[in-house]
C-alpha cells in the first residue's frame, strides 16, 4: 500500500477530520473512504483494525484512531 486510508462515516467530525488529514499530508497521499457511503468496504477497515471512525491506516499497516465520532458497531447500524 503506497497510500494512507483515510476511513470515516460522513458525520461533522469525521468531514472536519478528513479536511486536516489533506491539508496535513496532501490530497495524492492518501484515499478518503466514506464509510457510511460505501459500506461495503467495512469489512476492509474492520480487517485491518479500525475500530472506531475517523481513522487513517497508515502505508505500514498502523491505524491511527482520531477523535472519536463512531464505533464500527455504529456503523454497521
Amino acid at each position: 500500500m503506497s497510500k494512507s486510508i483515510f476511513y470515516h462515516a460522513g458525520c461533522p467530525v469525521c468531514v472536519s477530520a478528513e479536511h486536516d488529514i489533506v491539508n496535513l499530508i496532501g490530497n495524492d497521499n492518501v484515499e478518503i473512504v466514506n464509510i457510511g457511503e460505501v459500506t461495503d468496504r467495512i469489512q476492509e477497515a474492520e480487517t485491518a483494525g479500525v475500530q472506531s471512525v475517523p481513522a487513517l491506516l497508515t502505508p505500514n499497516g498502523n491505524v491511527l484512531h482520531l477523535n472519536f465520532g463512531a464505533s464500527m458497531a455504529d456503523v454497521k447500524g
